[in-house]
């Protein structure tokens, strides 16, 4: 994030569920540093509740410094990271940042950090709590990451199914709203080991 001037940068630190594609924390600063990073990961952790079996992040020194990777060894939570020069290796975050980036709002430099996490805060409500994913059935991220989408699902049918009563001859067919994924995986262990046996065989 462009600071006031050139050369001053601002870091966004973000911790995001891939499922739900909820924020589940996140944070602003001036530096890039592993204590950072790993503070930041234990506060989601606390504030989830539990620790995740995974957690994937880019190679950068905050990522891939000993302070994060002593937590996780801690919380048992296998880490992988993306691989050199793929900057697709983790399309949830890359969609969440694009995202940020392109938002209207947006601005070119932001005055101060202050300003930055101001704008960061506002930003993270909407999108957790408004901004609508195809890759979730068209629900908010919140909706999905605290449990009220199925729910949320099943008055969309019920709506459909009146709108398709009532005018049969709009539709080729029973509409149904959009299916939630079953899972979201990066470098799915599973693939990976189905395609390790697949070579070895």
């Amino acid at each position: 994030m462009r600071g006031p001037t050139k050369g001053i940068w601002y870091h966004a630190y973000v911790v995001l569920d891939i499922f739900s594609r909820c924020v589940v924390a996140w944070r602003i600063e001036s530096i890039e540093d592993g204590t950072l990073a790993a503070d930041l990961v234990a506060e989601a952790v606390t504030e989830q509740g539990s620790a995740p079996h995974w957690l994937h992040a880019d190679g950068g020194a905050a990522m891939t410094s000993k302070p994060l990777a002593s937590l996780l060894v801690d919380l048992d939570v296998t880490r992988s990271h993306n691989r050199p020069r793929t900057s697709n290796d983790n399309p949830f975050s890359e969609s969440q940042f694009k995202t940020m980036k392109y938002t209207p709002d947006y601005p070119e430099r932001f005055a101060s950090i202050g300003e930055a996490r101001a704008w960061m805060a506002q930003f993270t409500d909407w999108y957790n709590h408004e901004h609508r994913h195809s890759g979730i059935g068209l629900h908010t991220p919140a909706s999905v990451h605290y449990g009220t989408a199925h729910e949320i699902r099943d008055q969309r049918q019920v709506v459909l199914d009146a709108a398709y009563a009532a005018h049969p001859e709009r539709f080729n067919r029973r509409p149904i709203p959009p299916k939630l994924p079953d899972k979201a995986t990066i470098n799915d262990p599973a693939k990976r080991a189905q395609t390790s046996q697949l070579q070895n065989a």
